[in-house]
């Protein structure tokens, strides 16, 4: 299984950014997709998840209202819209595939199995 992100860069603090995850090697409808983001120091922090179909989305309260996450089953591809970025977003971003229904909304670094190699995100203020 290999994920791959795309879609980050430079942008200054108010402004948008929409990131790209492509899978392959297995069946991508058949699981749930996150998004987490660690920036230099920090632990890994959690973001949102889409559920198999797209029906249920879970959100972190840092970026509820901001982030949006969404996926194209026809395409292998997950994204994470984000707008009205702050310099506090600043971090490598990564998506992870999670085989597993769980009652926590995919919050879990252990929920997931297989990770991508993550895009940088700058916030410029």
């Amino acid at each position: 299984v290999q994920l791959v992100e795309s879609g980050g860069g430079l942008v200054q603090a108010g402004g948008s950014l929409r990131l790209s995850c492509v899978a392959s090697g297995r069946s991508f409808s058949s699981y749930a997709m996150g998004w987490f983001r660690q920036a230099p120091g920090k632990e890994r922090e959690y973001l949102a998840a889409v559920t198999w179909i797209g029906n249920s989305k879970y959100y972190a309260d840092s970026v509820k209202g901001r982030f949006t996450v969404s996926r194209d089953n026809a395409k292998n591809t997950t994204f994470l819209q984000m707008n009205a970025l702050k310099p506090e977003d600043t971090a490598v971003y990564y998506c992870a595939s999670a085989p597993r229904w769980t009652a926590n909304g995919y919050r879990d670094l252990n929920d997931y199995d297989f990770w991508g190699r993550g895009t940088q995100v700058t916030v410029s203020s």
